[in-house]
């Protein structure tokens, strides 16, 4: 007898990134969807989007060609610490069922696209909390992937903090 697909765990992506908010909504998630269950109805994807070299100086021209490898080089380490962070976080929480990637790109359509090659069914992406003019200016990832990816996008925002 042939198994059939609804055997198969539904993906949830989580992105990660080397913010507070990021390690945050990774927690929470992990403590609400996969430590208190014996057997996670969901498969664990962390993905990071990594900015390319040229995208993170921001130049072209003259003296950019020695620039962009050690911005490069850089980006690379940044990436690995990330996904080794987030490891860890799982494998506090006793997770260790993760697949990881780190993707070159704006973490919008990486994390669209990401959404379609893993066919997840949730992507959940920490909120910075940023006011409306920075986010006008920046553009926001999670009110991007809202709107464009096509699965329920889960938006975990860290508890405000009294001063």
């Amino acid at each position: 007898m042939a198994t059939s697909s609804s055997d198969e765990k539904q993906v949830m992506i989580v992105a990660v990134d080397d913010s507070e908010h990021s390690s945050y909504a990774l927690q929470w998630t992990l403590d609400h969807f996969f430590t208190p269950l014996p057997n996670p109805i969901f498969k664990l994807v962390l993905l990071h989007a990594k900015p390319s070299a040229t995208s993170a100086v921001g130049l072209a021209g003259p003296g950019a060609a020695e620039v962009l490898p050690i911005v490069d080089s850089d980006l690379r380490k940044i990436a690995a610490r990330v996904v080794d962070n987030a490891k860890q976080i799982c494998a506090k929480r006793s997770v260790t069922d993760v697949i990881t990637e780190v993707v070159e790109g704006d973490p919008r359509n990486v994390l669209c696209d990401a959404v379609e090659k893993y066919h997840a069914s949730i992507l959940v992406v920490g909120s910075h909390g940023y006011g409306a003019i920075k986010r006008a200016v920046l553009g926001s990832v999670s009110d991007y992937c809202a709107h464009h990816a096509h699965c329920t996008v889960m938006i975990v925002k860290r508890p405000k903090t009294k001063h």
